[in-house]
């Protein structure tokens, strides 16, 4: 697989060639997956490494569960949405990446030298709209960490997010947010890859 053209624009970047190529420009959202298991030790090599990766106030709302038995398996795949219950149904491995909405009962332990930092999230709407942000996120140093340990990820939120929070976070406290396909890319894994938006597109200068 080829990068993309303008590869050669990469020069000031100080990320080596090669993982610039693993993480972003020949990365693709994969759809099928070969039968080889995803283990604990890659999930947990997974998280030494993104759990770094910057949230606000150090928050860190994602909650994951993994999803690894027949039968939660088919839990989940009832509540995914067309071609999705298919894709759910034979990956490797399943995540399902949740919110959680009481993120600020961990800050004491997160934010030491903060005084009584709960206060800041105090109101519950506020606090779960930072709980939905900073999740969002980490969804995304999540993949970029999947790709790190040669896996490909098929990040989805086609499912009925309500059920699938009741189904697996029964503390009413989390809300699912994405629902991630993980393993070693299989036959015709990927579509070609779409159109981006151009740097003048993106960006201006004030």
């Amino acid at each position: 697989m080829s990068a993309p053209e303008n590869s050669e624009a990469l020069g000031p970047l100080t990320l080596a060639p090669e993982a610039q190529r693993q993480l972003f420009l020949e990365a693709r959202t994969a759809n099928t997956f070969t039968d080889e298991p995803v283990t604990d030790e890659q999930v947990r090599a997974i998280h030494e490494l993104v759990k770094y990766a910057p949230t606000s106030l150090n928050q860190q709302p994602l909650r994951v569960v993994l999803v690894r038995s027949e039968e939660a398996r088919a839990r989940l795949v009832t509540h995914m949405t067309g071609r999705n219950q298919e894709k759910t149904a034979k990956a490797p491995l399943v995540a399902v990446l949740a919110a959680d909405l009481d993120f600020h009962e961990e800050l004491p332990r997160l934010v030491p030298f903060m005084e009584n930092p709960q206060a800041i999230f105090a109101d519950p709407e506020a606090r779960e709209g930072s709980a939905r942000f900073n999740t969002a996120l980490q969804v995304g140093y999540f993949i970029l960490g999947v790709r790190a340990a040669g896996l490909a990820a098929g990040p989805m939120i086609g499912f009925d997010h309500a059920a699938v929070s009741k189904e697996f976070f029964e503390d009413g406290r989390h809300a699912a947010v994405c629902v991630v396909n993980i393993g070693k890319p299989g036959p015709d894994a990927w579509m070609g890859r779409l159109p981006r938006l151009e740097y003048e597109e993106v960006f201006r200068t004030v």
